[in-house]
């Protein structure tokens, strides 16, 4: 029989960890692989890793890794998805965002019509603060019109890959990850099961307002040199404004001999073209300490502990 791996990252979900794996395990009961779970702590503050191992104590079919601190859910992924033997690989949050029930519809939907890749795409964010679900529709809207990779609004880590493609995505070594980018970076045949949101089932999601933003960030500068090509182009414009200033105010003394009016027209142009400089060293920078991180080949997380080879 063929397997199934099943990654959870997780991040202080020690209330409802046990009964997602409950719960998983009972709305798969039917599906014809043998399930393997793969539990990576990455550095709660809670009991999340004593419920990891007592869950491994209680299952043969439960593993975990446990990192040293907290490397993010990027490296948690990564981890699960080195780590991972089965012909087929999920990704789930703990949470109970990700339907279990669905597993068995990606599963049939792949096996009956060969795809690769069988993801879930949220119809809606009901239940999300507006100007998360604001910020959220905003960011798909914008990378997918400056990046080569289109990237749905509303499609989540929860997908079912082949052994195929997680191979093939392991192959990518690059420190900066964003999966949902390398997802679609990595082509495959793909195809994405609409469902309602679903509200967390316990606890508070670990990403705050603004970690969601630096994460989006850090999405547009992976897939896309667009910002860069902005900083391009508003320094080349900025430049032309000041040459077209200066002639005004040149042919109005020379022609009219009006006086030109020095301390305010030197504070707004020192004010326009530093801010613009300043705006465009920051894109610049953003992309150099990029490439500094790549250069350092530190390893993407440490492992403190875990139960599997």
């Amino acid at each position: 029989m063929k397997t199934l791996s099943i990654i959870v990252p997780c991040f202080n979900e020690a209330q409802v960890l046990a009964d997602f794996v409950r719960e998983v395990q009972r709305v798969t009961t039917h599906l014809p692989l043998t399930k393997k779970f793969i539990l990576v702590n990455d550095g709660s503050s809670d009991d999340t890793l004593a419920v990891m191992k007592a869950l491994a104590a209680s299952s043969d079919d439960i593993f975990y890794l446990s990192f040293s601190r907290n490397f993010g859910k990027e490296s948690a992924i990564l981890a699960g998805l080195t780590y991972s033997e089965g012909d087929f690989v999920t990704l789930m949050d703990a949470d109970l965002q990700d339907p279990p029930e669905l597993l068995n519809d990606m599963y049939q939907k792949m096996t009956t019509e060969n795809y690769d890749i069988v993801g879930c795409k949220r119809r809606n964010r009901q239940g999300e603060p507006a100007i998360r679900t604001f910020f959220a529709n905003r960011f798909y809207s914008l990378i997918n019109h400056i990046s080569d990779q289109e990237i749905p609004s509303g499609v989540r880590d929860f997908r079912l890959m082949t052994r195929q493609v997680v191979d093939e995505l392991l192959k990518l070594s690059e420190v900066n990850r964003f999966s949902k980018g390398l997802f679609a970076w990595a082509g495959f045949k793909a195809f994405y099961i609409d469902y309602d949101n679903v509200e967390r089932q316990a606890g508070k999601s670990s990403w705050h307002f603004w970690q969601l933003v630096s994460y989006s960030i850090d999405g547009i500068v992976n897939f896309s040199d667009a910002p860069l090509n902005f900083a391009t182009v508003t320094g080349f414009v900025s430049f032309v404004i000041s040459l077209c200033l200066a002639a005004f105010y040149m042919t109005k003394t020379l022609l009219f001999g009006d006086p030109v009016q020095g301390f305010p027209t030197l504070i707004i142009l020192m004010l326009l073209i530093g801010g613009l400089q300043l705006f465009s060293l920051g894109i610049i920078g953003k992309y150099i300490g990029k490439i500094f991180l790549e250069t350092k080949h530190r390893p993407s997380y440490i492992i403190k502990e875990k139960n599997l080879d």
